[in-house]
């Protein structure tokens, strides 16, 4: 009874009915676990936990023909005010609930964007409304549409989610411990299936049945497809049927999401990683007692429900209309999300590695090498996100010489196309930005933001993930669409590298001083160029979400960034002029010499070995040698013994 009395010290707001209500259930509960057959006498153990649940918690509590909100499962698997359950080995808290709760998959059916974005596409196509939200509501609103539907209703509306608090659940516990074993026609129609009885799959044998069958009504049951990246399919992969700008279906399908897909033709499902082994990543050689109140053994491995990926602004906007959008997620729980968030966009999503090419008189050469770390495309899921690479040279006083790619003061990216900017293999001029996004175009071949428009694909140059492969099954659902030739994306030498080599010529109008080169990868969920032309059209959330869009900070992520120096340029070749110049352009592979006198020219790899060797003659000769990428020397002996020796970096 200490606890009942601790709970109400911490609750001032109680109120008798509630007291009434939940002493009765509490009697019931008790005489219940004694009387129980199935009862052992760890379930017999009985503290703050089930009064936590029935009386005290901020979540809502309530449950349909198939789901129960997070609220039920609270009492066991949130916060336990004693530190014995869902605490780490140091004693932190890591309830499952709490993590939940400032996730995008919590806040699923309640933001704002999404909402939005649903209500412009009925816009658009009226007659479409009861497909789109039921086919939206199928992800965003799953314990909502699931319900109605066993119940034989052939769509579920966002107005009957909006009064559905199950609904507005999202994507929430049961929503997917609820999933039978997925079968593979999962694989592109979004479908989920679920078990007719009341069953709550887990990943840990010998489940301790009778507290969680008493406090929820579910009966806990092993299910390795728990972490089984399946599980994850029919969310994350959807496949529409395109529509003309009349509205009318073409019998064409497009892929506008495939993040599934995109895990399946990587290297990482030979490798056992699944989904979850990242966004619920295990904590370490560590046990955790998992119910709070219940004397159960502790369980490993935990998985900590974090459920991060790339999208901090949303993840913020939320947070500063919290009470707008009835969130019960506290500032402190969305703080720690947005902070993982950002932590996973800055040291799990890419690498950055600059390297220096050559430098002369007139220009300066480098190449960026970005890598991709995740089990999918980055960026990967709805297509309006990208990153873009901001590339400042600097002078030896800091002063900024040429840039790429920097964003104006509403966030658009200075020298993007209005339609779309292309793929670039070689950059030189400032308003060429290298932008990795997928680009949706309609049956006009066209831009189009509207996802039901969408027809296919104008540009998806997003970073594959390693192991990519153009003949996997899945090639047709994960393809890579470039609108140029370029020989080194995933492809060094072989494919599946998972990365992007972008070349850079950057004149320099004949300042030949220290050069400092600075490359900066940004990343944006929700870019201008989706949000403004959804706010030319009105409706009630779209004027909402433009509302709290305008208030909001928009500054895109930093994920990455790396700098090089270069040293003050000195013409050796004419320091040491006897008898002719070496130039090497790194673009064009051209290899120019001029000599004065007939000479033998020899060129050597690294290690000292010659590879090549011809005659040149008085004059000025060019050739393209397509060298392999390193560092190469080239000599030059004339017929009266002068030597000359210059390095080229391929």
């Amino acid at each position: 009874m200490f606890s009942f009395f601790l709970f109400l010290s911490m609750k001032p707001k109680l109120t008798a009915k509630y007291l009434v209500v939940s002493i009765a259930v509490i009697a019931s509960g008790l005489l219940y676990l004694q009387m129980s057959p199935r009862a052992t006498q760890a379930e017999k153990y009985f503290d703050h936990g089930f009064l936590r649940s029935m009386v005290l918690d901020s979540l809502y509590q309530g449950e349909n023909d198939m789901f129960a909100s997070a609220g039920t499962c609270d009492h066991c698997h949130g916060a336990d005010p004693t530190g014995v359950a869902n605490v780490d080995f140091f004693g932190n808290d890591v309830n499952v609930v709490d993590d939940w709760s400032s996730s995008m998959m919590a806040n699923s059916a309640k933001d704002p964007y999404w909402r939005a974005k649903v209500s412009h596409e009925v816009l658009t196509n009226p007659a479409h409304q009861s497909e789109l939200e039921s086919v939206c509501t199928t992800c965003h609103a799953p314990m909502g549409k699931y319900a109605a539907e066993s119940l034989g209703q052939d769509h579920y509306s966002i107005a009957e989610m909006v009064e559905d608090s199950v609904a507005l659940d999202g994507v929430s516990c049961l929503a997917c411990h609820r999933q039978t074993p997925q079968p593979e026609v999962a694989l592109h129609t979004g479908r989920m299936f679920f078990d007719p009885n009341k069953m709550a799959y887990g990943p840990y044998t010998s489940p301790l049945i009778t507290p969680m069958a008493l406090s929820s009504g579910y009966t806990p049951e092993h299910g390795a497809h728990i972490n089984d990246s399946k599980l994850c399919a029919a969310c994350h992969s959807l496949v529409t049927q395109t529509v003309d700008l009349a509205g009318e279906a073409t019998g064409a399908e497009f892929v506008e999401q495939a993040t599934w897909h995109e895990w399946l033709n990587s290297q990482y499902p030979a490798q056992g990683i699944s989904c979850q082994g990242c966004h619920v990543p295990r904590l370490p050689k560590q046990s955790v007692r998992i119910a709070t109140g219940y004397n159960t053994p502790p369980r490993e491995p935990y998985g900590l429900h974090e459920l991060v990926g790339g999208n901090a602004f949303m993840l913020a906007l939320l947070k500063d209309n919290r009470e707008a959008l009835g969130i019960a997620a506290t500032e402190a729980a969305f703080d720690e999300t947005i902070s993982k968030t950002i932590t996973n966009l800055q040291n799990n999503s890419i690498t950055i590695q600059v390297n220096e090419e050559d430098r002369d008189a007139d220009s300066v050469y480098f190449n960026v090498l970005l890598t991709n770390l995740t089990g999918h495309k980055m960026p990967s899921g709805y297509p309006a996100r990208r990153m873009s690479m901001h590339v400042t040279v600097r002078d030896a006083s800091n002063g900024v010489i040429w840039q790429s790619g920097g964003f104006d003061n509403d966030y658009y990216i200075n020298g993007e196309d209005d339609q779309f900017e292309p793929h670039h293999t070689h950059i030189r001029n400032e308003d060429d930005v290298q932008i990795y996004e997928m680009v949706m175009g309609d049956v006009n071949g066209n831009r189009t933001i509207i996802l039901e428009r969408g027809a296919s694909h104008l540009k998806d140059n997003r970073l594959t993930p390693k192991g990519h492969s153009s003949t996997h099954p899945q090639a047709d659902t994960t393809e890579i669409v470039l609108n140029v030739a370029d020989p080194d994306f995933n492809n060094d030498p072989v494919e599946g590298t998972g990365s992007d080599r972008t070349y850079y010529r950057v004149p320099l109008d004949g300042y030949v001083g220290e050069l400092t080169v600075t490359v900066e990868v940004y990343y944006q969920s929700v870019p201008p160029n989706w949000a403004m032309p959804m706010f030319d059209a009105s409706t009630p959330e779209i004027e909402t979400f433009e509302a709290m869009f305008n208030a909001a900070d928009k500054a895109p992520v930093l994920m990455k960034s790396s700098e090089i120096a270069f040293e003050e340029y000195i013409n050796v070749d004419e320091k040491d002029q006897r008898f002719g110049t070496i130039q090497w352009n790194a673009l064009q592979h051209m290899l120019t010499i001029q000599s004065q006198e007939k000479a033998s020219v020899y060129l050597y790899d690294a290690s000292g070995k010659i590879i090549r060797q011809w005659k040149a003659n008085v004059g000025t000769e060019s050739q393209q040698h397509n060298l392999a990428r390193g560092t190469y020397i080239v000599r030059m002996v004339s017929e009266t013994g002068k030597t000359m020796v210059r390095k080229i970096v391929a």
